[in-house]
């Protein structure tokens, strides 16, 4: 048995649940997610409880309990508290700003990189090098802080790019001179 999987979910009073045809809603104060659940797996909906069963034993079935647990309460905590992720930029000259729907980043380049701010998705500039994504969809929030960090990487060297606050960068050492 999966340990996550067997763990119930905790509804608060503020979500609202609905399951129909193997798609499964939920709606709260910051939004409404929906999202196709696999037919391995089925879900008991109590008032203040949901439960991840699986169907039968099988290789799919197991694999599919824990995610599936997992997948629906990250959208419960998602409508009710939202998710954030924080990037820093290291490097002289590079900064960020953000113009109407807009994020616009200064990297090094010869021209600004623009980035288009997915609906559902708030992007927040501190000091100018610091960024927080934030919106109610998880797998959204992660996609646009992986997309805003692929614009430059770090490098192992100096430690110039975007960064995840929480990330540390191994450094190298650099060419040690003749003598």
């Amino acid at each position: 048995m999966s340990r996550i999987g067997k763990l119930l979910i905790e509804l608060p009073k503020s979500v609202k649940i609905s399951f129909t045809d193997s798609v499964l809603s939920v709606q709260g104060p910051k939004g409404a997610l929906t999202r196709q659940i696999m037919p391995v797996v089925a879900l008991d909906i109590r008032e203040t409880t949901i439960e991840v069963t699986r169907c039968d034993d099988s290789t799919a079935a197991r694999a599919a309990h824990g995610l599936t647990r997992t997948l629906i309460n990250n959208m419960v905590v998602g409508v009710t508290n939202g998710f954030q992720r924080d990037l820093e930029i290291n490097g002289v000259g590079y900064r960020a700003e953000v113009k109407g729907n807009d994020l616009v980043l200064a990297l090094g380049y010869s021209h600004p990189v623009n980035f288009l701010i997915p609906d559902g998705i708030s992007v927040e500039v501190e000091k100018m090098t610091k960024l927080s994504v934030k919106g109610f969809d998880k797998e959204l929030v992660g996609q646009t802080a992986a997309k805003i960090r692929s614009f430059r990487s770090p490098e192992p060297y100096k430690g110039k790019g975007i960064k995840y606050a929480d990330e540390t960068i191994l450094r190298k050492a650099g060419k040690t001179g003749k003598k």
